[in-house]
């Protein structure tokens, strides 16, 4: 699965706004253009973003010559789920369009469907449980937590 540049986008730019914004309750608002910069972004694109962003209530805007955009509420209570979900981005593995009872080859479901159903899922709880307060604070630790950390021996790819 490949996150399309709108979740992408959107989680760079609140991962910005809570760095540099000083979250919420900052008293000064940050502007678009900033994080379009700081960021590489597009600002049209992020003006998009930015619009679905407010009417998930993820962020607040402020008008006028300070204008621009604060987190909505704490860093640690906005999960990386929250964004993606609020610029309706999926995390969908199978191609079955999950509409009525059409499977991934038509009337039928493909042999691997389980597989891709359970890694969309299991995607979508990781997303859930990381806050955009971890991805500023570094990103979630791989090989934290209760999943083990696990290897291929190299010897199994070495030339032969």
């Amino acid at each position: 699965m490949e996150l399309t540049t709108r979740g992408r986008y959107a989680v760079m730019a609140m991962a910005e706004l809570a760095r540099h914004g000083s979250g919420q309750g900052a008293s000064e608002p940050m502007a678009l253009a900033a994080i379009a910069e700081r960021q590489k972004l597009s600002l049209a694109y992020l003006e998009q973003l930015f619009a679905r962003l407010r009417r998930a209530e993820l962020v607040v805007s402020a008008r006028g010559r300070s204008g621009g955009y604060k987190l909505g509420r704490a860093a640690a209570d906005i999960s990386i789920a929250d964004i993606l979900r609020a610029v309706e981005e999926e995390t969908r593995m199978t191609r079955c369009s999950g509409e009525g009872d059409v499977g991934c080859l038509g009337e039928t479901r493909c042999i691997t469907h389980g597989l891709w159903q359970a890694l969309g899922l299991h995607i979508a709880q990781f997303f859930s449980s990381v806050s955009l307060q971890d991805v500023i604070d570094g990103g979630p630790r791989i090989g934290a937590g209760s999943a083990p950390e696990t290897s291929l021996p190299r010897e199994r790819f070495a030339a032969e």
